[in-house]
């Protein structure tokens, strides 16, 4: 299968779509007019310095107002521009153009992974940097794709067109995968258009390409393009998988977890989603993230305890973990930190109790 890593090369990459094809002829044409006009205009500075200079003799002349010469500087660059602006118009009203797709993708970006979900189908996930921190810092040997390795990347067929609406849960973020020609800023309150026609099976590469906060360097996106038959093969397990889930789901709401299995698997979710932010002890980073251990809501406000963690709290670091988790790893991830480190609390919230708040009923 076919990559995007082009790491030896200086210039803009032809990518693998039509329009990534035409905004690659359309540089070179560009670079093309820069190189003849810097020719013309440096050969005919150095022939002048050269053929008029002092020690030949040459006396300067002077004149001012030549009327052919201010035409001639002003219809020739006029004339240039023209000549650039047609082919540049054609290819930007092409990217532009989303309109008829085969297959329609939201791309919702957060600190610091994609949300994708597919509009036809009720599948959906996160697509998060797969690579661990000790690889990352050197601790252990790591891949040459390291930062740009995903646990789940968005998969979409070959040969149809694919319309991607982008937007944020929480600062500008921007989706860009340079083979596609796309990139595209996802903005809090709106939704922007992209689209892509994936010509060869492949996996492609791209990243966060706008300053979105601390960890803007771990944000990778990774897009696998299948054949139309392979992908439908694939969709078919991914809502099978959904389907599963939400008979599971129905599963353990009509049933009650025992604490030591909920203090179990929530030791596991905490771990991989909570630890980086308020510490392995539960103690947090005093003045950048609150402590756990001891805190006045964990103790006592199992409600407010429950809504952070589905919808997080605006205007801080805390994100939402309502789409991100399931109803048993939140129930099992709460019951966890109010029992851990000493809180003690005796609560044992059920996914029955965390479905309650996330519906208000």
């Amino acid at each position: 299968m076919a990559t995007s890593d082009r790491s030896g090369e200086i210039n803009l990459r032809q990518g693998v779509t039509d329009i990534s094809g035409q905004v690659y002829d359309l540089h070179m044409l560009m670079f093309s007019i820069c190189v003849a006009i810097a020719v013309v205009v440096f050969g005919v500075m150095f022939y002048s310095m050269f053929k008029h200079r002092k020690s030949r003799g040459a006396k300067p002349a002077h004149f001012h107002e030549n009327v052919k010469v201010e035409i001639a500087w002003t219809v020739i660059p006029f004339l240039i521009l023209i000549f650039m602006a047609v082919p540049a118009a054609q290819t930007l009203i092409a990217m532009e153009d989303a309109s008829e797709p085969e297959l329609t993708v939201l791309v919702t970006g957060s600190q610091w992974k994609w949300h994708y979900k597919y509009m036809d189908s009720d599948v959906s996930f996160y697509s998060i940097m797969a690579t661990q921190r000790e690889q990352i810092e050197n601790k252990f040997e790591k891949g040459e794709n390291y930062l740009l390795e995903v646990d789940r990347p968005l998969v979409i067929p070959t040969g149809q067109k694919v319309r991607f609406l982008i937007t944020s849960d929480d600062v500008i973020h921007s989706w860009w995968v340079p083979d596609f020609a796309v990139k595209k800023d996802a903005n809090p309150g709106f939704i922007n258009e992209a689209w892509t026609k994936v010509n060869e099976p492949g996996i492609y590469r791209g990243q966060c390409a706008e300053l979105c906060g601390k960890d803007h360097g771990f944000m990778p996106v990774v897009v696998i393009a299948k054949s139309p038959d392979d992908y439908k093969t694939w969709m078919t397990e991914q809502e099978a998988i959904v389907k599963q889930a939400k008979e599971e789901e129905q599963r353990l709401l009509a049933m009650n977890m025992s604490k030591e299995e909920l203090m179990s698997t929530g030791e596991k979710v905490y771990n991989a989603t909570c630890a980086a932010c308020h510490m392995p002890n539960g103690q947090g980073l005093p003045g950048v993230f609150p402590a756990l251990k001891g805190s006045q809501m964990v103790l006592e406000d199992q409600k407010a305890h429950i809504d952070i963690v589905l919808n997080g709290k605006a205007g801080t670091a805390m994100q939402a973990f309502g789409k991100m988790l399931s109803l048993k790893d939140i129930a099992a991830v709460i019951t966890y930190e109010r029992n851990a480190w000493g809180n003690n609390t005796g609560d044992v919230i059920q996914p029955k109790d965390v479905n309650a708040v996330a519906t208000g009923k």
